[in-house]
């Protein structure tokens, strides 16, 4: 009886802490979507100018302690990136994960597609050289740009 009793807590303890993971990454997906439809309410209001300088602050308002916002044009060229400005202007369409995922060219289709979307990759977290698993939320905001934000898994 004791093992069964011991076996049922491990058993519930499991799928609360399962719920949880579940729980906190809606929670970042949520954030990710909020950050991106705020810059691309940004950019149409204020202009491509005015929404580089602020996606590009490393601690503006769209950088948080689980996800950032980038910008790049429909043709695979980065325009803001708060974390890795060495990307700023180069163009990462050709650019593969350690998967050999092409996932700028994943961006683009769901951007000209669905108009937005879910894109999971592999991509160093801030600091890091090893790439990690992440999944990044596309939005479209005009012909030519789009916005992303993405967490870590």
């Amino acid at each position: 009886m004791k093992k069964f009793m011991i076996i049922a807590v491990a058993v519930v303890f499991a799928f609360v802490m399962a719920g949880n993971v579940f729980a906190d990454e809606e929670a970042l997906k949520k954030e990710c979507v909020e950050k991106c439809d705020a810059a691309a309410k940004l950019i149409k209001e204020k202009g491509l100018d005015a929404g580089k300088a602020e996606i590009s602050k490393k601690d503006g308002p769209f950088v948080s302690a689980n996800t950032y916002v980038y910008l790049q044009k429909m043709d695979g060229t980065m325009e803001a990136h708060p974390h890795n400005p060495a990307l700023v202007g180069k163009n990462l369409i050709d650019l593969k994960d350690v998967n050999g995922k092409e996932f700028s060219k994943e961006f683009i289709k769901v951007a000209k597609g669905a108009g937005s979307g879910w894109v999971d990759y592999m991509w160093p977290k801030p600091g890091e050289e090893k790439p990690s698993a992440k999944n990044s939320y596309v939005l479209k905001i005009d012909d030519n740009t789009f916005v992303g934000a993405g967490y870590y898994k």
